[in-house]
């Protein structure tokens, strides 16, 4: 429950609501971490936010937010050298381990790709560990897209990148359409493959059902949920799904765990 002290080092925008955060720690012990997880991060005076943690291992502990309220807007307006505060990590990882010596597919819709760019890295740096690698990431437009940069990279290092936008000018080259669409080109399917899953709910269940038809098993599938998470340990209940808690069950589950529970309507 008590925060740490972190320092920006570092701040990029990557779109116009969307900022990147590097952050070292005062007391100088690195937070250890596993992809997937999240911290509890807050601007002091301003409330804590869950964000989940976007880079890799090495390195400075990284965030990516999206500033939409308060407290997100007041971390994003954060500049070098002041500090911020981080309770963590908590929650359940991406199962990278697990789906060793498989061929992999990654689907991410908009600021989805953040949570799932640390199991991104961590599979290339253990590449010969696994089969074909896919990444299908959407964005509502070119301008909107994440880690330009990355995902360049990460083709060239023999990931197979496809990016779709919902709309887009003549100047866009790339494929438009919703991210479900992108499912039937890439060259992965089969009961051993295996699935990681991270934006709105609707993607995924229509990315989960073009999967299917591929034969990747929900068993194979996972999904974040990040929900809305306030104590981060699974006090205050704010994120109930189910019969579990987000922040400790979760936020990554199984498609066959998470799909009975999405069927029931919230009141």
């Amino acid at each position: 429950m008590v925060p740490a002290l972190f320092t920006l080092v570092a701040k990029r925008q990557d779109t116009l609501d969307t900022w990147t955060l590097e952050l070292e720690p005062r007391s100088g012990a690195r937070l250890a971490f596993a992809p997937g997880q999240f911290t509890m991060l807050s601007a002091f005076g301003t409330g804590e936010v869950p964000i989940s943690i976007s880079g890799g291992a090495d390195g400075p502990l990284t965030h990516t937010v999206r500033a939409v309220g308060l407290a997100t807007q007041a971390i994003c307006d954060a500049q070098e050298g002041d500090v911020l505060t981080v309770r963590g990590p908590f929650g359940r990882p991406w199962p990278v381990e697990e789906l060793a010596g498989a061929d992999v597919v990654i689907v991410a819709g908009g600021i989805g790709l953040a949570p799932l760019r640390p199991a991104i890295l961590a599979v290339l740096a253990d590449r010969e560990r696994y089969g074909r690698v896919a990444l299908l990431y959407g964005g509502r437009s070119p301008d909107q897209l994440l880690f330009g940069d990355d995902l360049r990279s990460w083709a060239d290092l023999g990931i197979d990148v496809s990016v779709t936008v919902d709309s887009a000018g003549p100047e866009w080259l790339g494929h438009v359409g919703v991210v479900p669409r992108l499912v039937h080109r890439a060259a992965i399917a089969g009961a051993r493959a295996g699935a990681l899953l991270c934006g709105p709910e609707i993607m995924m269940r229509f990315t989960v059902a073009a999967l299917a038809e591929r034969d990747i098993l929900a068993e194979r599938v996972y999904a974040s949920m990040e929900r809305n998470m306030q104590c981060g340990i699974g006090h205050c209940g704010h994120c109930q799904l189910g019969p579990t808690l987000v922040c400790r069950d979760g936020p990554v589950y199984r498609w066959s765990e998470l799909e009975p529970w999405l069927q029931i309507r919230e009141l």
